[in-house]
């Protein structure tokens, strides 16, 4: 049996504990395992290497990739040279690690390249599946932000606004804004009033000495669209969010005595090494991932529900977005701890 893995999209810390356990779990029943470098991108051109214990032994402790990975290049006009490349390979199927971008472009392939699919990004919106790999990770990293920066908002009584990543969903800035107790979350989900805002932090203000706030990038206030950085020439989103919190700093600063400063958190929530619950969670998918592929059980993904990993068909990673929903029940924790949000 020879089964290729390929990383696909935006790193997310716990690819390389799927990459471990996926091939550690095959290489000891005797398949081959070819690990395709720098995601579809890797594969049209010929990016590959097989890989033994040597190459795997340890990587699941690091961040990023250890076979990289492309958000750049889609598949969309290059169906038939991939279906060839795959027959060229010689491949008995291909374990994919990707989010909502990497699935959508292998929709419509299943009935010529074997696939078993796990879902993967920060973001934690991907349909199918409660929680992503990388999430945790990625959280932690603001809420150990929002603790640091806590002390100089204090020490010089400014608003300190951190900016997270996301795109459309506001789960790193409401997991990770909750978790460090910031004094307002601003998700995309819920389109907030300045002027509400305003009121909010001027009540915090006069009982303490500074605030720290978390806005997801594509936050938005009423009224207005998302905050657009650049743009990716031939990426399959082509947008890139970002500035919201520069934006808001200003605005703030303007209506209080207060300083602002803003924080962009950025690729940090990428680069952290997994946390332990990220670690088990891309241990047991990653081998559930290998057993599915060692009974031959293709057109499956491996996904997390109900506190379980379990299997579920591939086409339910290929929705839109999981957004947050305005009444879940995390948006009420908040409120309850006059979270402004």
């Amino acid at each position: 049996m020879r089964v290729g893995i390929l990383t696909g999209g935006g790193d997310a810390p716990g690819l390389n504990g799927i990459i471990e356990s996926v091939a550690k779990t095959l290489l000891s029943q005797g398949v081959t395992v070819l690990g395709i470098e720098d995601g579809f991108e890797g594969f049209l051109l010929g990016r590959h290497r097989e890989l033994g214990l040597q190459d795997i032994q340890g990587c699941h402790q690091f961040a990023g990739t250890i076979l990289g990975t492309s958000n750049k290049f889609g598949l969309r006009g290059h169906e038939q040279e991939f279906i060839k490349k795959y027959q060229d390979y010689k491949l008995d199927g291909i374990v994919v690690a990707g989010g909502d971008g990497t699935f959508a472009n292998l929709k419509g392939l299943q009935d010529q390249v074997q696939i078993l699919g796990l879902p993967k990004t920060i973001d934690n919106d991907i349909s199918g599946t409660e929680i992503s790999f990388g999430y945790d990770t990625a959280c932690s990293v603001v809420a150990n932000a929002v603790d640091a920066l806590r002390s100089t908002a204090d020490a010089h009584r400014r608003v300190i606004i951190v900016e997270t990543m996301g795109r459309t969903a506001g789960w790193i800035a409401l997991g990770g804004g909750l978790a460090g107790y910031a004094d307002a979350i601003l998700i995309p989900e819920i389109s907030f009033d300045k002027k509400d805002l305003i009121v909010h932090i001027k009540k915090k203000i006069a009982q303490r000495r500074g605030l720290v706030l978390v806005v997801a990038e594509g936050a938005t206030p009423q009224g207005e669209l998302p905050m657009v950085a650049h743009h990716v020439v031939g990426s399959p989103q082509t947008e890139r969010y970002g500035g919201i919190a520069e934006k808001l700093a200003r605005e703030i600063e303007a209506e209080i005595d207060h300083e602002a400063r803003h924080v962009v958190l950025g690729h940090l929530q990428r680069a952290e090494h997994p946390t332990a619950t990220d670690r088990l969670l891309t241990l047991g998918m990653g081998v559930a991932a290998a057993h599915e592929v060692l009974n031959q059980r293709w057109g499956q993904a491996i996904v997390y529900r109900g506190g379980r990993v379990c299997v579920s068909p591939l086409q339910e990673l290929m929705g839109p977005p999981r957004l947050v929903d305005p009444e879940h029940h995390w948006v009420k924790w908040a409120r309850s701890l006059d979270i402004f949000i």
